[in-house]
């Protein structure tokens, strides 16, 4: 038997037809959303609440990656207390970290320069957090951000930059998709 990369009959040839511009924006936008694992009515958000800003923002694109990157959920996910962001808004939706001394359970809470994030101390007799110190010796945070192993708490100490962030799209295009 001979297998062909393409499915069997008449039709089965058919290339795909080029994206359409509303379908290269489409693609950014979802690329993007499911890369800060957010709900498009979230995402929505972030992008309306800097397009109404625009005439006063000088560039809206490093706003939007700054304000996505400042959520709790990828600070801690950026931090290296989880593996992925998935598992970060888990984290903070069961109230595992601490803010300022504050217990935080929203994923979606905006940290700010000077904010100390914390492992709540009986949290981190969990198993999730037994082995959590000889990772995160090998995780070496962005530049914005501070870590303490031995206290398992991390601190905001700049703003997070457009090129050490690096989002895989065009943040451009997104900007483009909600200006429709």
């Amino acid at each position: 038997m001979i297998r062909r990369p393409y499915p069997p009959g008449k039709k089965g040839k058919r290339r795909p037809r080029p994206l359409s511009e509303y379908g290269k924006e489409l693609r950014e936008k979802q690329k993007l959303k499911n890369w800060y694992n957010l709900q498009e009515k979230q995402f929505a958000n972030y992008v309306k609440k800097i397009l109404a800003k625009k005439k006063k923002a000088e560039d809206p694109t490093a706003i939007l990656i700054k304000s996505l990157e400042n959520r709790l959920d990828n600070v801690i996910f950026r931090l290296g207390f989880a593996v992925s962001r998935e598992q970060a808004k888990q984290f903070v939706s069961h109230g595992h970290f601490l803010v300022n001394g504050k217990s935080i359970d929203t994923p979606a809470y905006s940290v700010r320069k000077g904010d100390v994030i914390a492992v709540k101390p009986h949290k981190a007799k969990k198993t999730v957090f037994q082995n959590i110190k000889t990772i995160l010796k090998k995780q070496k945070p962005p530049s914005w951000l501070e870590l303490s192993i031995e206290k398992l708490e991390g601190k905001v100490i700049g703003e997070p930059s457009l090129e050490e962030a690096a989002p895989p799209v065009e943040v451009s295009a997104i900007f483009e998709y909600y200006s429709r």
